[in-house]
């Protein structure tokens, strides 16, 4: 790298900037990672095999206070915000999530733009593209859009989509910003250290043994390593300015999950069936994730990635060996 500059890597002690920190490092980029306590730093420096050279750096800042952007984006070449809420269930007010989620981008770019840096790759995800009332057979573009009034939209749908918009709404004021969003789907595969929190919690449940039968509710796999690559890629490619790439490599449902683990593991008692309906609503009055899940029962849900795989030349890791490597480190980390 001949650019010193270093790359302003927002929520880097989250499960994808981690592997994003890991990955800019071993390509000799400079790294300036946020973290909202640096009591952190620790943890950070530890999974991303710090070189020790002084290109990974700190700054403490938090998506819904102003205090400390405008200096954390002074001096860098580019930005990548990763930072926003996930949980796997929703929140009593679903404003915890969407404010943070929409405020935090907003914040993240007026900084960008007073600072004159240019170049933003946003994390955003699928859920921002797939939920609206759509033909049947119809599969999601990169070109389509979530209806934040769509009975499937939780307050996180609610809360990745918004954000982006107003990434792209805040392009449109200011042209000379230049944006690419990556789109994941749930982000499976190796984590980089024990703290993976809500990513892997989904296969973490499954491998429990704790559910009888399993919601039959579509999940869009990519691997973390991708999710990374496809990162990296939209920095480093101007032919990825304007995009909203979709990083997802297959829907698998989540009874599909369940056989794929279940064949794995023959010994543990996994769930395979789909659990009906009535069932489902009856636990989901004890369950806040279930309560969540439950619109998305039977949902249909197919993708068209071709932009990603054939536009940009991209091959995911496939599905099926992203969720085994979800299952090794919950298991390594259990």
């Amino acid at each position: 790298m001949t650019d010193t500059r270093p790359v302003l890597l927002t929520g880097i002690s989250g499960f994808i900037a981690k592997r994003i920190a890991y990955d800019l490092l071993q390509k000799g980029y400079h790294v300036r990672g946020s973290l909202r306590s640096m009591d952190r730093a620790d943890e950070v420096r530890a999974a991303v095999q710090d070189p020790g050279d002084n290109r990974l750096t700190f700054v403490e800042l938090d998506l819904t206070l102003d205090a400390g952007w405008d200096a954390a984006v002074t001096g860098c070449q580019a930005i990548m915000h990763t930072a926003s809420p996930f949980p796997l269930a929703s929140p009593k007010n679903e404003e915890d999530l969407i404010r943070p989620a929409v405020d935090g981008t907003r914040r993240a770019l007026k900084a960008a733009r007073l600072a004159g840096v240019n170049r933003i790759v946003l994390t955003s995800s699928m859920v921002a593209i797939l939920y609206a009332e759509r033909p049947a057979g119809y599969a999601a573009t990169a070109a389509d859009w979530t209806d934040v009034g769509h009975r499937t939209a939780s307050a996180y749908i609610k809360s990745k989509t918004l954000a982006e918009q107003a990434a792209w709404d805040f392009v449109k004021r200011n042209p000379e910003v230049q944006l690419t969003t990556v789109n994941p789907g749930l982000v499976c595969g190796t984590p980089m250290d024990n703290r993976f929190g809500t990513s892997l919690e989904l296969i973490q449940r499954v491998m429990s043994g704790k559910d009888p039968m399993l919601p039959d509710i579509p999940v869009p796999i990519v691997d973390l390593e991708d999710v990374s690559a496809l990162h990296i890629m939209a920095l480093e490619r101007p032919d990825t300015i304007g995009q909203r790439i979709m990083a997802t490599d297959e829907v698998l449902r989540m009874p599909a999950i369940g056989a794929l683990l279940a064949a794995t593991y023959p010994k543990r008692k996994i769930a395979t069936k789909p659990a009906p309906r009535f069932l489902l609503k009856a636990l989901a009055m004890f369950d806040t994730s279930l309560r969540t899940a439950l619109p998305q029962v039977g949902l249909p849900m197919q993708i068209d990635t071709r932009a990603t795989t054939e536009g940009l030349g991209y091959s995911f890791v496939p599905a099926a060996t992203s969720v085994k490597r979800s299952a090794e480190a919950v298991i390594a980390n259990a």
